[in-house]
């Protein structure tokens, strides 16, 4: 019940964390999950997202509380619980960000190790990218910004759609360049996602670095169902140090400890990382003192910072072309995309919830692409609804750079009650401002000649609002989170009050924790964050390893 590492969370993060460090056969190696093992089909099979997300086996079904930016509506807030985490259950899509974003956070937290050209190395580390399967055929610049023989199994997606190819030449008429990388360092263009798969399975974190490495490792350990409660906290010297958890097992309350220099790395998300810090006595004291916890260590950036992209969802008729709507909506539809996929994995069964993507500007006096579209050949009314009866296609769009902030705050001392999660969507004039003039882009990219034929027709929101506040009202009754939040535990210099770990990830004021998830990240990054997570876990090993 000793260990050298205990990682709280077998998700992106944690799984990647637990090969790393549990690769030196004298340190051992705990890891926890409070979900189960990954052998439910649906997760590895592309489209079972649609089964997992909203499922108690695989989900948290955390919700947001009412949002005045969404006219006061509630969202579901999908995170994984189930070996793998989010990296099960989500839309399996590869995508670094911008270079810039990378730079800021080198500002930010005071420290260039952060700094685009220094994290490359981190993302090529485990990436195994199909385009250099091949030995020859590939420009040795792609060869200095990709990596190969890794652990990420980065591929094309096996199918494309008439309509999408024709939204794609509509957003080049548009003015956005077609590109075919979008992980160079700069997103800008329109093309196919790139996704976290092999020969049409899901690739997800659990299989890529647990299996088969770390589970035949005789100083590794897995534990499922095992939900961390608080952590236990002691003063040594003057110091705060962190010695081990309270976990809630299958068996009841067990109690892990580390070695003397040991370290607690808390991997459980932008929700679970700040809900056991603050069930610790680590966070906000007016907070923990509501709630009769008391104070071991006042940092008020604890759950503070809550940061996510917010998608607007544009819906339109379409003519003269099959989408996903008219495809699954018989039987005999069904069970020819079934067979497609049995015999050749491939169809709409290997597809990412979003095939198509463009990374463009709000507007032209934009330095860099602040939007990122996901365009899809199908549409429904709500996650989880069913399909319309019509074809349709959605282009869904996103504020790459929100400026609006939110909260998780815990409600109770009682570890098993959920915290409250409050993004705070559409709370800030500029957010507001680029929700409207995305809408605006998403209809000038639509009235494009390649797009023409297809009759396309606004369903949602519809063509009779226009103004700003129309739009912006408009946006609050239709967006939705597109499961990307961060920020909660946020890294920064030492002079900044707000911030809960320091540039190299330890928890400020306790020795022997870090925190090594996307809630370390000051500010969120432009695109979808899965494999920025990884890269942050590839980075913090390599201290731990080093002993940094």
């Amino acid at each position: 019940m000793s260990f050298d590492y205990i990682i709280v969370g077998a998700g992106t993060a944690g799984c990647l964390l637990a090969n790393r460090l549990s690769a030196d056969p004298s340190k051992r190696v705990l890891l926890l999950e409070a979900g189960g093992k990954d052998d439910y089909h649906w997760i590895h099979i592309p489209v079972g997202y649609l089964y997992c997300i909203g499922n108690p086996r695989t989900d948290w079904l955390y919700q947001t509380e009412p949002d005045a930016g969404l006219n006061g509506r509630r969202l579901r807030y999908p995170r994984g619980k189930v070996l793998g985490g989010c990296s099960s259950i989500n839309g399996m899509i590869y995508m670094r960000g911008q270079a810039r974003d990378y730079d800021a956070w080198a500002e930010a937290c005071g420290d260039a190790d952060w700094s685009w050209g220094q994290v490359l190395p981190h993302f090529k580390k485990h990436e195994n990218h199909w385009r250099l399967d091949a030995a020859q055929g590939v420009s040795d610049a792609f060869k200095a910004l990709h990596g190969h023989g890794g652990e990420w199994r980065v591929e094309r997606q096996r199918l494309r759609w008439e309509v999408l190819d024709a939204f794609a030449q509509a957003a080049t008429q548009a003015g956005i360049p077609a590109t075919d990388d979008f992980n160079r360092g700069t997103n800008e263009g329109v093309g196919y996602f790139e996704v976290n798969q092999r020969a049409g399975w899901r690739w997800n974190t659990a299989k890529a670095f647990l299996r088969p490495t770390c589970l035949g490792r005789p100083n590794f350990e897995l534990w499922t169902g095992a939900q961390v409660q608080r952590l236990t906290l002691q003063r040594e010297d003057g110091q705060l140090r962190c010695s081990g958890a309270e976990v809630r097992t299958p068996h009841g309350l067990e109690t892990v400890k580390l070695n003397p220099g040991g370290e607690m790395l808390l991997a459980a998300g932008a929700i679970g990382s700040p809900q056991i810090l603050q069930l610790s006595g680590l966070g906000p004291a007016a907070l923990l003192q509501r709630h009769g916890i008391a104070v071991q260590q006042a940092l008020e950036g604890v759950g503070a910072n809550l940061q996510d992209h917010l998608q607007i969802r544009a819906v339109f008729k379409v003519q003269g072309t099959k989408t996903l709507n008219t495809l699954a909506n018989s039987w005999w539809g069904k069970a020819k995309i079934g067979m497609e996929y049995v015999f050749r994995r491939s169809g709409p069964m290997s597809m990412a919830p979003s095939q198509l993507g463009a990374f463009t500007r709000s507007s032209p006096d934009k330095a860099w692409p602040d939007l990122e579209y996901h365009v899809q050949p199908l549409s429904l009314n709500a996650f989880g609804e069913p399909l319309h009866s019509f074809n349709a296609i959605t282009a869904s769009v996103c504020n790459l750079n929100p400026t609006s902030r939110g909260t998780v705050q815990i409600q109770s001392a009682d570890p098993a009650m959920a915290p409250l999660i409050a993004p705070n969507y559409l709370s800030t004039d500029e957010d507001r401002h680029i929700a409207a003039e995305s809408l605006r882009l998403t209809r000038r990219i639509v009235a494009q000649p390649a797009l023409a034929r297809y009759r396309p027709e606004e369903f949602k929101p519809g063509v009779q609002f226009q103004s700003d506040a129309e739009l912006a009202r408009l946006a609050g009754d239709i967006a939705t989170t597109i499961f990307h939040p961060v920020g909660t535990c946020k890294m920064g210099r030492a002079d900044d009050a707000s911030a809960v770990v320091d540039s190299h990830l330890r928890v400020r004021g306790v020795a022997g924790l870090r925190v090594v998830d996307a809630s370390v990240m000051p500010t969120i990054t432009s695109g979808n964050t899965n494999s920025p997570t990884l890269m942050i876990a590839e980075r913090a090993a390599q201290w731990i390893l080093d002993g940094k």
